[in-house]
């Protein structure tokens, strides 16, 4: 073990995932990878940004989350009409004290689920920055903070951009990762349908862990050894995408520090005190793909998903990892 993280923290922390990762399992069926991922991005201790079609279990997947870790769930649903304030919250004044009072807006929840943000104009959009990237709402001046964990589930939908406002470079730049989930295998979707539940709300769960747990959880992802050769190798891939010229920007500074937070946050989730550089490789498409667009124009947005991913492949299967 490095000197950083002790073995019995190790231990602890798997056993804490592992209790996670099986409570979560019990409504989120054959999606393990997609379980992962979120686990990996929250103890990251960052926001996720999903993008798939209406209802392949995108609001389920937070509710769950947030079901497990005893931590209070918010879901705003995000329309052309939706005001920052109906977001953040807002002061009113009080006759019985005579004076403005904050009444806190539903971004106040350890979990929030911003469903199809990009139907919100583009000032409601920018509501969510403040709060984050610094887990707080400043409201006349005065912050107030969200609570810890807090962390942000996004959705939108990949096909259906009529009426939509495209989140802008600067909002995509603030999530830790983008996911989609697809479809369920038939085996997993007939287990689905024997449930009958339509609602998430019906769901019920447990929590298993506490909201102490993942704060710990987080702080210790933070502590995981990352030596120099697996530093190089995430600027050399970050470099990479600058001098693409398939691209129209490369990675930002962020992409590059997002990467090495994701790649400790799988390390932890894999029950290992140092990042090896397959945690890496394996995080290039969720963590960068977002933040980088083609310099050519087209009208698909799914078509240069699929290009901006290739790209990174090639990019990756280019530079050699440390060894």
């Amino acid at each position: 073990m490095s000197d950083f993280v002790q073995a019995a923290q190790i231990t602890e922390a798997k056993q804490a995932l592992d209790r996670l990762r099986a409570n979560m399992r019990v409504s989120i069926k054959g999606k393990d990878d997609v379980i992962e991922q979120v686990i990996i991005c929250l103890l990251g201790g960052g926001h996720l940004l999903i993008e798939d079609l209406p209802g392949v279990g995108k609001t389920t997947l937070a509710y769950a989350l947030a079901r497990s870790m005893d931590c209070a769930f918010s879901r705003i649903q995000f329309t052309s009409d939706l005001l920052p304030s109906d977001v953040t919250g807002v002061a009113i004044y009080d006759e019985t004290i005579k004076e403005f009072v904050f009444k806190k807006g539903p971004v106040f929840a350890n979990v929030v689920l911003a469903d199809e943000i990009n139907r919100a104009t583009p000032k409601t959009q920018s509501a969510l920055l403040e709060v984050m990237d610094r887990s707080r709402v400043t409201v006349d001046g005065e912050a107030h903070a969200v609570g810890a964990p807090f962390m942000v589930f996004a959705t939108q939908n990949p096909v259906d951009y009529e009426g939509t406002f495209p989140l802008p470079e600067s909002q995509m730049d603030r999530f830790l990762m983008r996911l989609q989930m697809g479809y369920p295998q038939p085996v997993d979707e007939l287990e689905i349908l024997r449930a009958a539940k339509l609602a998430y709300d019906g769901i019920v769960l447990n929590p298993v862990v506490t909201r102490g747990d993942i704060l710990k959880l987080q702080a210790l992802a933070q502590q995981v050894f990352i030596e120099d050769s697996v530093l190089d190798y995430i600027l050399r891939i970050v470099t990479a995408t600058r001098t693409e010229s398939e691209f129209r920007a490369g990675a930002s500074v962020r992409g590059g520090l997002a990467l090495k937070v994701a790649a400790q946050a799988r390390a932890l989730a894999s029950a290992r005190d140092f990042v090896i550089p397959e945690d890496v490789a394996e995080l290039v498409r969720p963590v960068l793909a977002h933040r980088l667009g083609l310099a050519r124009q087209t009208s698909d947005a799914m078509e240069e998903r699929r290009t901006v991913a290739m790209i990174l492949k090639r990019i990756l299967a280019a530079i050699p990892a440390p060894v």
